[in-house]
């Protein structure tokens, strides 16, 4: 939940430095089953787009925690699409795109979307 805050914080901020920009939400889904599990996304028509999923682990343990998996992209200034594909575990966020340089020690986060 905590990444999903700072994505929106992230693009908010993206989105304001242009007082011009009339993006619109062309995309929403949104699923939560109200037990642990959840899909969404949603897509603008400035080509932001973002999907995750979700689901509880280690459900009624001192370990319970949300694994998420997902992806965003994003048009750069230099009229590149840009992704990023991540999950975010007990072990921290873990982002993954061609863009993104290696980070020793850091590995690929599996099965993603």
């Amino acid at each position: 939940m905590k990444f999903l805050l700072i994505v929106s914080g992230i693009f908010g901020v993206v989105m304001s430095q242009n007082p011009y920009h009339q993006a619109y939400t062309v995309r929403y889904d949104n699923d939560n089953d109200g037990l642990g599990q959840y899909r969404f996304g949603f897509e603008t028509s400035d080509g932001f787009r973002h999907d995750q999923s979700g689901q509880l682990q280690n459900v009624g343990t001192e370990n319970e925690g949300i694994v998420m998996k997902g992806s965003y992209s994003y048009i750069g200034p230099d009229g590149v699409t840009y992704t990023v594909y991540y999950t975010a575990d007990e072990n921290g966020f873990h982002p993954e795109g061609a863009h993104i340089p290696q980070s020793a020690g850091v590995g690929k986060p599996g099965n993603l979307l």
